[in-house]
């Protein structure tokens, strides 16, 4: 029985977003997916609201990774469909 509920409480993982004026939000990485040949990372904020963070992801070393801006509002928008679109495959 033990074996079975260790399967059930999955680890989460959580960053720290900093913003420029000085705010830090507690997030769980959703997940990464690719989209026209670039990664991107969803993380979920932990202030209470529904709401989706969505940035480009490098890794950059061992257990390491950037979030990039998005800054093209178009490239944004088309990362969003597509994020949208992965989750009503996977309801």
């Amino acid at each position: 029985m033990a074996d079975e509920k260790n399967l059930m409480e999955e680890e989460i993982e959580t960053i720290t977003l900093e913003f420029d004026d000085g705010e830090e939000v507690e997030c769980e990485i959703m997940g990464v997916f690719d989209y026209e040949g670039k990664e991107y990372i969803a993380l979920i904020p932990d202030d209470g609201t529904d709401d989706v963070y969505i940035y480009g992801y490098k890794e950059v070393g061992e257990d390491e990774f950037e979030l990039i801006d998005i800054e093209d509002d178009a490239e944004f928008e088309k990362v969003v469909a597509e994020f949208d679109a992965i989750m009503a495959e996977e309801a």
